[in-house]
């Protein structure tokens, strides 16, 4: 006899019924929840819970705060996942420190030396937070003044309330009404450093590898040029202090700036009609947060923390 597709369904179907059997409690559609055990799914069980006397109480209550810095970091990267230059910034870690309860190496009653000691964990606390400047892909646009460095370098910007020399790997450039380049921003108009100031009859802006600017005037049929783009380079630029509207600040940690001539002693070159994006990964990122979360969630729980 054959044997159709429906007959072993209807088979299995027999056969699930006979090994569940009728007392499992187990309706078609009428499946009902323990409602007891799901009110209290997400609750931490009396023997999960820590004594807020404990050494591990504070170890963990340490690493909440830790983790919960770590957390707000990651969020920021993942913010700025479209900001123009910007630079991830990545938590380091390292132990809170140990109580040493027993030192190794002591002598015992034989006159041999212990190999180990006893000494337990203070919990973590946050290193530093490192800010990788790696290349961020490029993005071509059709702005004359839209600049981005291939390589090592901060464009210059002046502060006009301070007077302070500030730098950015944002490129976003612009011409105000006097005609200055100064870096795109709705709130404040920082001049590039050097200034450069582009022809009101200028008919086209070239930027070379080099960083040298030029402009098109009627009746020219030759470029003339208008300045000179300057790039600073820093002995440890994750010192740098980081400020609002991409940019940084020189400190004692970064060292004094080294300024030179685009594709000159170390310093990057230029990409005309071109941004830097971000160089933040959203799906690296997105995992990376995601697990820093958990683990601050079941820190929380273990500590009852709401």
């Amino acid at each position: 006899m054959l044997r159709t597709p429906h007959f072993f369904l209807v088979s299995l179907l027999i056969t699930c019924f006979v090994l569940v059997g009728p007392t499992s409690g187990v309706r078609a559609g009428k499946h009902k929840p323990n409602r007891h055990r799901a009110r209290h799914a997400n609750r931490a069980t009396p023997h999960s819970r820590i004594s807020p006397d404990s050494e591990a109480f504070g170890v963990l209550a340490e690493a909440a705060k830790t983790l919960q810095t770590k957390l707000a970091v990651e969020a920021n990267n993942l913010a700025n996942a479209e900001t123009v230059g910007f630079k991830r910034s990545i938590v380091v870690l390292e132990t809170a420190g140990y109580r040493d309860r027993i030192l190794p190496g002591i002598e015992d009653s034989t006159g041999q030396y212990t190999a180990e000691g006893v000494a337990v964990g203070m919990g973590v606390r946050v290193a530093a937070v490192h800010t990788d400047f790696s290349q961020g892909p490029f993005c071509h646009t059709t702005n004359p003044l839209d600049l981005a460095i291939e390589g090592d370098g901060f464009f210059q910007v002046t502060d006009p309330a301070s007077g302070e020399i500030l730098y950015s790997r944002a490129g976003n450039f612009s011409r105000n009404a006097n005609g200055a380049i100064v870096l795109g921003s709705s709130s404040v108009g920082r001049l590039l450093e050097p200034a450069i100031t582009i022809p009101e009859d200028a008919l086209s802006i070239t930027v070379s590898n080099e960083g040298i600017v030029s402009v098109r005037q009627p009746g020219s049929p030759s470029l003339t040029q208008v300045g000179q783009i300057e790039l600073a380079r820093f002995v440890n630029p994750s010192g740098l202090r980081k400020l609002a509207g991409n940019l940084y600040a020189e400190t004692d940690a970064s060292g004094t700036a080294t300024v030179g001539n685009p594709g000159q002693d170390g310093l990057g070159t230029i990409a005309q009609h071109t941004l830097e994006a971000s160089n933040v990964n959203v799906a690296t990122e997105t995992v990376q947060f995601t697990l820093t979360g958990r683990t601050l969630q079941t820190i929380r729980r273990l500590l009852q923390v709401e």
